[in-house]
């Protein structure tokens, strides 16, 4: 195992030094002073820290501390020019923000991964070990106020929410962007697959859920700098057959009730949690999906919360949302709650664009006036053999043309009556759909076969214009979404409905903001054209609001 690791090394190009091209990389050029420490978890593991204070400081000065706990902090990766000499890589974190307005900036890395020892964790009880003692320890240091920000993208949002969940001394406020919520979930819908970006299904027959676990051990065996201290080196490549083998048997596990998955749910964990959070997430990033991060949101209790919802992928909305004011909002917030200083945090509490690109404020999302409005769906057959499109995979069932612009606000919801193996799956769609015949991808779901399947699709935030239709098409499975070996069953829908969450009242967009990146190539790449004949015999009267015909 550990020689297909070190291989695996070289293959991905998990280690390999290279330069970044990437806009959201920020070089650090505020003068600051770097020191290396080591901290110890209570179980005894050793975890590694990279410091930066702002410099010209007197020793005994303090100020306000913003961490990030992570498994990508190693000596050796994401290396961009200029970067800091003999210190962590910073690419993606704010820390020449951070400098800027007087805070020290703390990188710790995660048990297994840069220069701490121990096997890695994935979010289970030993990395929630690691956040709390980083934030403790970063809340004593005689440079400290004794309150601290984590702030992160992704992972390292995730150990945010695993700071929300642990509750250490110190810990101030937490920014969270495209964090996973429930990695059981990140991996799996209802147990089967997600497809990542760039991990197709090997022919070695390697799921993209197994390479996922494959490529943090991969990562968490990359190895130190020549000049890195002799523990650090050691640290670094210390991977033991034991660490691998346990960690991917977690993430190859498909069992959603197994207690490694329940126990890192961070949804019931953090419930009623009143640590101010600043969460955002992208209704269209395809790698932490807009999936279990909104119940976690509603669950949050009392508190002065912040969320950012809306059009953009896998990113912090730093440089890639089509947003000026995002760094104000944001370095307002940590100000407030972190340094303390007397401020008012710009924006309502959520701020959300929806998919024409407009932005607009909300109290809350999904709104209040978001109610659930029943759709039918047409009966009829689909055979479960994938890969191939047809006529005989899917089931299109179209509303008629809306009279006025309908707002689909929150998590739509599926119940199926199915006939069918339970090794097959059901996956449904819904489609923004044109008098052309063009439909956009809304959102979509999919689970195993039952007699009564309930499926859960994607969040989205999405006004349909008047004149267009809602489609719904059920099918085996969306080749480009998830993976699924095919049973070549056939499946019967013997009666099904969808759930759709719409607003009560139109929406007038009041605030100020641009298309991203990620939204164009959405309008581009989710589309397909419905034909004439499914326009013409797939129509149910679904008695919605603003639809045309008698209700």
């Amino acid at each position: 195992m550990l020689r297909v690791l070190v291989g695996l090394v070289s293959v991905l190009g998990l280690a390999a030094p290279v330069a970044s091209a990437d806009p959201s990389t920020e070089p650090v050029t505020t003068p600051h002073v770097y020191e290396e420490h080591w901290l110890t978890a209570p179980d005894g593991t050793r975890l590694h820290a990279d410091v930066l204070r702002p410099a010209g400081l007197s020793p005994e000065a303090r100020t306000p501390v913003l961490l990030a706990v992570s498994p990508y902090r190693s000596h050796t990766a994401y290396i961009s020019e200029p970067r800091l000499a003999g210190g962590p890589s910073t690419d993606f974190l704010p820390v020449d923000m951070a400098l800027r307005a007087g805070y020290s900036f703390v990188i710790v890395d995660l048990r297994g991964f840069g220069g701490s020892n121990g096997c890695p964790d994935y979010g289970g009880p030993g990395e929630r070990s690691d956040v709390a003692t980083a934030v403790e320890w970063a809340a004593s240091r005689p440079w400290s106020t004794g309150r601290v920000g984590m702030v992160g993208m992704s992972y390292e949002a995730w150990t945010g929410l695993l700071g929300l969940a642990a509750r250490p001394a110190g810990l101030a406020a937490v920014v969270a962007f495209e964090p996973v919520v429930d990695p059981y979930s990140y991996l799996y819908m209802q147990g089967v697959s997600w497809k990542f970006t760039g991990k197709p299904v090997t022919e070695n027959g390697i799921r993209p859920s197994d390479q996922v676990g494959i490529e943090h051990l991969a990562i968490a065996s990359t190895p130190g700098r020549p000049d890195d201290s002799p523990e650090y080196r050691a640290n670094a490549v210390a991977m033991t057959e034991d660490c691998a083998r346990d960690y991917l048997a977690l993430t190859q596990n498909h069992d959603a009730a197994d207690p490694g998955w329940v126990a890192r749910d961070l949804v019931a964990a953090t419930r009623g949690n009143t640590i101010p959070l600043f969460l955002g997430q992208g209704f269209v990033d395809q790698n932490t999906r807009p999936d279990r991060v909104f119940e976690l949101w509603r669950a949050q209790g009392p508190g002065e919360h912040r969320a950012w919802f809306g059009q953009w992928g896998h990113n912090d909305c730093r440089f890639k949302c089509g947003t000026p004011h995002f760094d104000a909002e944001v370095m307002a917030f940590l100000d407030r709650h972190v340094a303390g200083r007397d401020v008012e945090v710009p924006g309502p509490p959520v701020t959300v664009q929806q998919f024409d690109g407009r932005w607009r404020a909300e109290a809350a999302w999904p709104p209040a006036d978001s109610r659930r409005h029943t759709a039918a769906v047409r009966a009829g057959t689909f055979v479960d053999r994938g890969y191939v499109p047809g006529a005989d995979r899917e089931i299109y069932s179209l509303s008629r043309p809306f009279e006025r612009e309908t707002h689909l606000s929150g998590v739509a919801t599926a119940t199926l009556d199915l006939l069918g193996p339970p090794a097959a799956t059901v996956a449904v769609e819904l489609y923004d759909v044109e008098p052309s015949g063009r439909a956009t991808v809304i959102t979509r779901g999919i689970a195993p076969v039952a007699a009564t399947t309930a499926i859960r699709m994607l969040g989205q935030d999405w006004p349909i214009a008047a004149g267009h239709r809602l489609g719904i098409r059920v099918t085996d499975v969306v080749d480009d979404v998830w993976v699924h070996p095919p049973t070549g069953a056939t499946v019967t829908v013997v009666a099904g409905r969808v759930e759709l969450p719409l607003l009560d009242r139109p929406r007038v967009p009041d605030l100020a903001g641009g298309l991203s990146e990620a939204h164009e190539k959405w309008r581009v790449q989710k589309t397909t054209t419905i034909g004439a004949e499914v326009m013409n015999n797939a129509v149910v009267p679904m008695n919605l609001p603003n639809e045309t015909g008698p209700r």
